[in-house]
Order: structure tokens, then C-alpha cells, then sequence
């Protein structure tokens, strides 16, 4: 690991660079990786000595002529990539900035008018409720659905424990009701390999990972006969047209981009710098020949968790010059941990979410004890000046999982008014997700592990487009 005075030189650097980049007014690209790369280092800086860093704080003088870090503004600024979100604020991250800074677009009425349009039939609460809050290229997708074009679906899951969680399950929710609306193919890729090279974990651990979560995956209801689950391990072995995407896609991208993309720094090892090729690759269809044959010209759409979104932007930037259409996406919010919305659920802390495996009681307890509260100090206070359903986990994962609109707007009347009480709006919350949970496990149960063998089968899969 690099030392104090290492990593805080790093950080000097990198804030004059960030600084020129700005002042030469150079492209938006270049200021988020180098951005992206400062709040890195920083995270780097605190995980090896213990502290926050501070600009001409540390035991080390910074480079001359530096004028020490960033302002203030600038330094709080969320922090979001594939492996860590942060940010200072109760309410979470501001996805308004952070569609700014990543450049894609915002999922607005007209948008969500012309889904629904499209369908025939209502969006999604996770539409309507601004969950999936981002996308690029969604009216492409919809040129090519109102014009009986083909597109197909591609999601994915990084699998580093046996336990998935309840915010695993929302890219995979979404997915399936746009398989269902759409009626179209979908791929999935388990990015078993990701976990090896980022976790410590045996192979053999990691691809057992990928069949457990499948599991949980295909519990969700996913069509089989529409459904193509893989494991990155088993599959490059065994497709020549896969691994040839993946090489194509590294031709492309330099060393020095993938660092600015994705903060890998000289130590990190050369399968981490390979890796975002692989998850690029089921973005374009011939990596699939048993479902498209040969077939370059599918549109991919991508729902995903936003923190995914470098890999995509770089498989954007990729697709022209490989004479590939571009990937579209449609990016979620993050689900909070229980312990309030600044950071991201971790699968090595039981009690940061609710599990999958989770009993009624477990979640009775989870929730009464560790979801933070947007309520007063007491209960006069509260009666008098009403809850915060901003920073009420309780009342987020409502949002989530709560799918009648009535009522959980009168829900938010009541917590904000004070006239219900926070063990009242707990008391809910407990009674939607403990069915909902037995519910997934008692599906789960039924998948066997012959019908998960079928789903990671290579075979034709059923659609009625050209």
C-alpha cells in the first residue's frame, strides 16, 4: 500500500490537474475522470492512514507553488464509481449533479408519456416514482419498438456472496416488467471473474456465488424461454465470438483512459484494467450467436444502478469505431442502507440491509433497530413540527416496494405532518416486506438446480422480431 506522503502527493498532483483542466475549459469527460480519479485517492488516503486528508494538513509539505486542495464545494462533491458511493448528504446523492457530471439525460414526463404510449399501459412505479431517474438513448429504443425494430435487454450481477439483498433485486424488478412490456430477449451476465480479481475469493467460490444469486435471479419470474443467464467464467471459454468483442473492445481503449475512467492506479492488477472490455461485450449482439446468429445491428438497452455507468460510457465511445450501434441505458437510484442514505448497502454487514434470506422476525427487528428515522427527538416535537421523509429510510423503502400511490402519498402526509408516528410508519414498512420476502424465498425454493442449468444453457431464445 502506498505510504502517507505517497498518496498525499498523488492528491496535490491531482488537484492542479484538475485545477488546469478547468481553467483550459477542457471537456466535461476529462474534468469527471480526473474528478472521479481526486476523489479516489482521497478515499485511498483515508483507508491507509485512518483520516480524512486535508490540503497542507498533513505531515508532509504539499508541492510548491500548490495552493492546497480544492474548495469546499468542490471537495464535498459525491463521490459515485463502480466499487464505492459516498456522499455527506442525509437525503443521499444528488442525482440532479450527478446527471450533469456523467452527461446522460433525465427521465421526464414527456418520457415516461411516450413509455406508457408505447406499452398501452402504465409506467412502472419505479417510472413514476423517479427510481430509474436517467437514461441515454431510451427514444431510440422507442423509434425502434413503435417501428417493429428489434432491441433486446442486457443487465448483470457482480455476485461476491451466497446473500443477495433487497437492493440487488431492483435493476432485476424493473428488467423483468420491461421483458414483460416489451416482450423481448434478455441477457444477463454474471460477473463471477469481476469478483475474483476485486475480492478475496477462490474462483470456485466466485462462480458458486453466480449460481446461488442466479437463483435468486431467476425468482424474480424471468421467462425462460426469453432468458439467457451467464457466467463470465463458464462463457468466454466457450464462445469464440464473445471473446472476440472483448478484444476488439480492448484494441480500442488506452491504459491511460481506463485510469482516468476508473481510478485504476500502476498497483492494481492486469485483470482489473481488462475487465470493463468483458462487461462491454453483451452490449453488442453477435457476442450471443445462439440468439442473433451473426447479427451486429440489435440495439442493447441497459437498466442499471447509475454507479455502472463508466463501463457503458466507455462502450459507447467504443461502438462507432468497432461499427457497433451504441448501448442505451436506464440508470436507478441507489437503495439505502438501513443506516440512512449516504452510502451504498454492503453484503458484509447484516445489518446495513435486509436480506433475502431474512426471516419475519429478523426483518421485524432490522428495521425497528437500525432504519434511521426522519422523526423528532420526542414525541411532542414530532406531533407539532412532523417527520422528514427525505432522510426516512422507513419511508424510502416504501417508495420502493409500496406499489399503491394513494397510499403512500397519504403516508407521507401523515409522517410530515406528525400525526403518524415513526414506529407507525416502521410498523408499515415491516408488514409490506415481510410477505414479500417469504414470498421471493418461497419461489426461490422452487428453482432447482436443473431449471438453472436450463437458464445458463447457450440456446435460441424466443422472439418475433426479424
Amino acid at each position: 500500500m502506498a505510504s502517507r506522503m505517497e498518496l498525499s502527493s498523488s492528491i496535490v498532483a491531482q488537484e492542479e490537474l484538475v485545477k488546469t483542466l478547468k481553467a483550459e475549459k477542457a471537456s466535461m469527460g476529462e474534468i469527471d475522470s480526473a474528478m472521479q480519479k481526486l476523489l479516489s485517492l482521497k478515499m485511498s488516503y483515508k483507508a491507509a492512514t485512518g483520516e480524512d486528508y486535508k490540503a497542507n494538513c498533513s505531515s508532509e509539505n504539499p508541492a510548491p507553488g500548490s495552493k492546497g486542495g480544492l474548495d469546499d464545494t468542490e471537495a464535498e462533491e459525491d463521490f459515485v464509481d463502480p466499487w464505492t458511493v459516498q456522499t455527506s448528504s442525509a437525503k443521499g446523492i444528488d442525482y440532479d449533479k450527478l446527471i450533469v457530471r456523467f452527461g446522460s439525460s433525465k427521465i421526464d414526463k414527456e418520457l415516461i408519456n411516450r413509455i406508457e404510449r408505447a406499452i398501452g399501459q402504465k409506467p412502472h412505479h419505479f417510472l413514476r416514482r423517479g427510481i430509474f431517474f436517467s437514461h441515454r438513448d431510451m427514444n431510440q429504443v422507442l423509434d425502434a419498438y413503435e417501428n417493429k425494430k428489434p432491441f433486446y435487454l442486457y443487465t448483470g450481477r457482480g455476485p461476491s456472496s451466497e446473500a443477495m439483498h433487497l437492493g440487488h433485486l431492483i435493476p432485476f424488478i424493473f428488467t423483468k416488467w420491461l421483458q414483460d412490456v416489451f416482450n423481448v430477449p434478455l441477457v444477463i451476465q454474471m460477473t463471477d471473474d469481476e469478483k475474483y480479481l476485486w475480492k478475496d475469493l477462490t474462483l470456485d467460490q466466485a462462480y458458486g456465488y453466480a449460481v446461488e444469486n442466479a437463483k435468486d435471479i431467476i425468482a424474480c419470474g424471468f421467462d425462460i424461454n426469453k432468458t439467457f443467464i451467464f457466467s463470465d467464467l463458464d462463457y468466454m471459454g466457450s464462445s469464440p465470438e464473445f471473446y472476440r468483442n472483448v478484444v476488439k473492445i480492448q484494441k480500442h481503449v488506452t491504459f491511460n483512459q481506463v485510469k482516468g475512467i476508473f481510478g485504476f492506479t500502476d498497483s492494481d492488477s492486469i485483470g482489473k484494467i481488462s475487465f470493463p472490455a468483458i462487461q462491454a461485450a453483451p452490449s453488442f449482439s453477435n457476442s450471443f450467436p445462439q440468439i442473433f446468429q451473426d447479427r451486429t445491428d440489435i440495439q442493447c438497452l441497459i437498466p442499471c444502478a447509475i454507479d455502472q455507468d463508466p463501463y457503458f460510457r466507455m462502450t459507447r465511445d467504443v461502438a462507432p469505431r468497432i461499427s457497433y450501434p451504441k448501448p442505451a441505458l436506464l440508470h436507478s437510484t441507489f437503495f439505502p442502507a438501513l443506516q440512512g442514505a449516504q452510502t451504498k448497502m454492503s453484503a458484509s454487514d447484516a445489518n446495513s440491509s435486509i436480506f433475502l434470506t431474512d426471516t419475519a422476525k429478523q426483518i421485524k427487528n432490522k428495521v425497528n433497530k437500525h432504519a434511521f428515522s426522519g422523526g423528532r427527538d420526542t414525541v411532542e416535537e414530532h406531533r407539532q413540527f412532523g417527520g422528514n421523509c427525505d432522510v426516512d429510510v422507513s419511508f424510502m423503502y416504501l417508495t420502493f416496494f409500496l406499489e399503491d400511490d394513494d397510499r403512500l402519498e397519504q403516508i407521507r402526509k401523515d409522517y410530515t405532518s406528525g400525526a403518524m408516528l415513526t414506529g407507525d410508519l416502521k410498523k408499515i414498512l415491516i408488514e409490506v416486506l415481510q410477505p414479500l420476502v417469504a414470498e421471493h424465498q418461497a419461489r426461490r425454493e422452487a428453482v432447482t438446480d436443473e431449471i438453472v442449468k436450463e437458464f445458463m444453457t447457450p440456446r435460441k431464445l424466443s422472439y418475433d422480431f426479424q
